[in-house]
C-alpha cells in the first residue's frame, strides 16, 4: 500500500492535520492497515520536500494542517491511472520462508504448511466476520478492502493446499528414525535428482 498516495487521497478531500489523516485512513481501510503516526508525519515531510503537498500556518491548538498543491493532484491522478505491477508488491515472505525450508535441514516442512494453513483459515474467519458486521453504504471502501483480503487469504489457502500435494508426491514423509523413504525418480523441489 502506498501511503504516500493514500495520504494524497485523503488530502484531495480537504486539508487535513496528521491525526486526522491517520483516522481518516484507517476509517477508510477499517483499520486494517493501521498507520503509525510518526508514518504519517514522516511521510507528510516528504510529500512537502517534493512539493505534492504543502503545510499551511498552524491552528491555535497548535496543529498544522496540510493540504494537496497541483502537482500532487496530477502525482495522485497518475497513480489512480495507472496499474499496479505484480513487480511493484512486495515480496512474498510466506513463498520465501517455503522455499527456505525445504532446503533447511531439520525443517518440518509439513508442519511449516499446517501451521500457515490453521493461521490462514482464523484469519479468514474474522475477515469475513468483518465483512458481514455491517451493510452501511458508507462503509463500502472498507467492505472492499476486507473483500482483497478474504481473496487473498482464500488464494493462500488454495496455494497452500498445492504446495501439500507437490510435498507428498516429491519428498515423502521422514521414517521415524528420522531418515526419509525412498525419494521418487521425478525432479525433487530442491532440483537433484533422487538417488536410491
Amino acid at each position: 500500500m502506498s501511503i504516500r498516495h493514500g495520504l494524497l487521497a485523503l488530502l484531495e478531500r480537504g486539508q487535513m492535520y496528521g491525526y486526522q489523516l491517520r483516522a481518516a485512513f484507517e476509517e477508510s481501510t477499517g483499520s486494517t492497515w493501521p498507520l503509525n503516526i510518526g508514518q504519517v508525519y514522516t511521510t507528510l515531510a516528504r510529500l512537502e520536500r517534493d512539493g505534492l503537498v504543502r503545510s499551511l500556518p498552524e491552528s491555535e491548538a497548535g496543529q498544522r494542517p496540510y493540504t494537496i498543491t497541483d502537482a500532487g493532484r496530477a502525482d495522485l491522478a497518475l497513480w489512480f491511472a495507472t496499474p499496479i505491477s505484480r513487480t511493484d508488491r512486495p515480496r512474498d515472505e510466506l513463498a520465501i520462508k517455503l522455499a527456505l525450508a525445504l532446503t533447511t535441514p531439520g525443517v518440518d516442512v509439513r508442519a511449516v504448511v499446517q501451521n500457515q494453513r490453521t493461521a490462514t483459515m482464523r484469519t479468514l474467519q474474522e475477515l469475513t466476520r468483518l465483512k458481514y458486521a455491517s451493510d452501511r453504504p458508507e462503509d463500502l471502501p472498507w467492505r472492499l478492502v476486507l473483500d482483497a483480503m478474504v481473496f487473498q487469504a482464500e488464494a493462500e489457502i488454495r496455494w497452500l493446499d498445492h504446495c501439500e500435494t507437490s510435498l507428498v508426491r516429491y519428498r515423502p514423509a521422514p521414517e521415524p528414525g528420522g531418515r526419509a523413504a525412498a525419494q521418487p525418480t521425478e525432479a525433487r523441489w530442491d532440483g537433484e535428482e533422487a538417488r536410491r
